[in-house]
């Protein structure tokens, strides 16, 4: 049986929402790519926004599924068309009649859509006044500045583990201060191919290398030698590598003193979460953690062994603790690429502390243990 969406059946819904337009989003390149059509969703936004108001049937058809189908209806135009929602784990497409739309309202990046739920349909708009402005899209040549890196990441486990080497970079930031330097055509190669050779260069040695850049949805992959650049510059985690492209080059820096300290003990709490739909179902117990926050204040203080064991099985069993009460549980955690699962007692633990949708979990690693707290 699939694990798939995961949220409570509400039988008090809001009647009055203060904004027409709940969810709101400015497209970027793959939102507008008729070659694969989809709008890509928050999936705090779509629980909180559209999923509470489904019927029972279509949340069930969901789980089961993990995609549903429904009307929608382009408040600009009246038009209504068939369309449906897809799971993809941390996030959910709009998917069946999306490329028409995209086709039919000529679409660009930058423009802003609005979506809500109303009477058992999904409206949407795209106001022609909402247009933002984006960089123009061109060949630049500006002459590298060495203070100067729009793309600044920490670097985690999974981004130094050479036994699947790559550095995932947020869409965002890659469309924004990459892509967006790239010919219309090469940005049109990305998407059909999923992967396009570049040119790398590193700004502190001066070494180039041969690399490739693919598309994977909610991240884009820098690949082809970064196994050596791992090995080459002893990157680990904690360091932090910077990016930017200019004169049709990648570089990026890996300077040694900016190796960010490990957590120093100044918030008891280092990871922090407000309870989903998702986190709170009782019949698909899980909690969500965000990848980075796992690997940057747990994983950081796990033997290499059990790290290994981690990427190897994707699961590991965990003593945990609540806080709260002192009790003490067996749980696992599981791997799930871009996010980890607390798996095991989480059902028992909902039960017990009675948790709900708005609740904040406090969790960090102490002594071998994972602890936990949801103060009242």
């Amino acid at each position: 049986m699939k694990r798939t969406a995961y949220y409570n059946d509400y039988n008090d819904v809001p009647q009055q929402v203060h904004d027409p337009w709940p969810i709101k989003k400015a497209l970027t390149f793959s939102d507008v790519d008729t070659t694969h059509p989809f709008l890509t969703l928050s999936r705090q936004q779509v629980e909180s926004n559209i999923l509470m108001y489904m019927t029972p049937q279509q949340r069930e058809n969901l789980r089961a599924e993990s995609q549903v189908g429904f009307n929608a209806q382009d408040d600009d135009t009246g038009e209504m068309s068939v369309m449906k929602l897809k799971w993809r784990g941390s996030y959910y497409n709009l998917i069946g009649k999306w490329g028409k739309v995209v086709r039919g309202k000529g679409l660009e990046v930058g423009q802003e859509i609005k979506l809500r739920w109303f009477n058992g349909c999904l409206h949407y708009s795209v106001p022609q006044q909402q247009i933002v402005a984006v960089p123009p899209i061109r060949m630049v040549a500006a002459p590298l500045v060495q203070d100067h890196w729009p793309i600044r990441k920490v670097l985690t486990s999974s981004d130094v583990d050479p036994h699947h080497p790559f550095l995932p970079l947020p869409r965002k930031s890659a469309e924004e201060h990459i892509l967006v330097h790239w010919r219309p055509q090469e940005r049109e190669r990305l998407r059909k191919d999923e992967q396009v050779s570049i040119n790398a260069r590193d700004y502190d040695t001066g070494e180039a290398h041969g690399m490739k850049l693919k598309w994977r949805g909610n991240y884009y992959h820098l690949l082809g030698k970064w196994a050596n650049i791992i090995r080459h510059k002893g990157l680990g985690v904690g360091k932090e590598i910077r990016l930017r492209w200019a004169n049709n080059c990648l570089f990026f820096s890996v300077p040694e003193d900016h190796i960010v300290a490990a957590p120093s003990g100044h918030d008891d709490w280092p990871i922090k979460k407000t309870l989903t739909m998702s986190d709170v179902d009782t019949n698909h117990p899980f909690l969500t953690l965000p990848g980075k926050a796992v690997e940057d204040h747990i994983l950081f203080y796990w033997t290499h062994q059990a790290q290994d064991q981690l990427r190897n099985e994707h699961q590991v069993g965990v003593n945990a603790r609540d806080d709260d009460t002192g009790y003490l549980y067996v749980m696992k955690l599981k791997w799930r690429g871009s996010y980890y699962n607390l798996i095991g007692k989480w059902g028992k633990i909902i039960r017990e502390k009675r948790l709900d949708v708005g609740r904040e979990i406090r969790v960090r690693w102490d002594n071998g243990c994972l602890v936990f707290s949801v103060p009242q």
